[in-house]
């Protein structure tokens, strides 16, 4: 399913124009970060339905850029969550 959805965000961005030039890497992930910093105004903001629809916009975000790359980005979820659970309390004793 979740790479269905980077096929669809990516089909969408490039018949919208969006890569009719080809676009680097970290172009694709500054978008990213630009809607994660509107998602986090809106929290600040207490807009609870910007809030959903900025984060469902990081992801559209994400999913076109694997879409773009052919990352199976439903994969590599799967195994980093995998990895995850053998990790030890809080690792890496950073304070967030």
């Amino acid at each position: 399913m979740i790479n269905q959805l980077c096929q669809k965000a990516y089909e969408t961005a490039k018949s919208k124009g969006w890569h009719d030039e080809p676009r680097e890497t970290g172009t694709l992930l500054a978008l990213i970060h630009s809607e994660v910093s509107e998602a986090l105004e809106a929290d600040r903001k207490g807009d609870k339905e910007n809030f959903a629809e900025e984060l469902a916009d990081v992801c559209i975000r994400i999913f076109d850029l694997c879409g773009s790359k052919g990352i199976d980005l439903e994969k590599a979820i799967v195994e980093k969550m995998e990895r995850n659970k053998g990790r030890s309390y809080r690792h890496g004793n950073k304070a967030y």
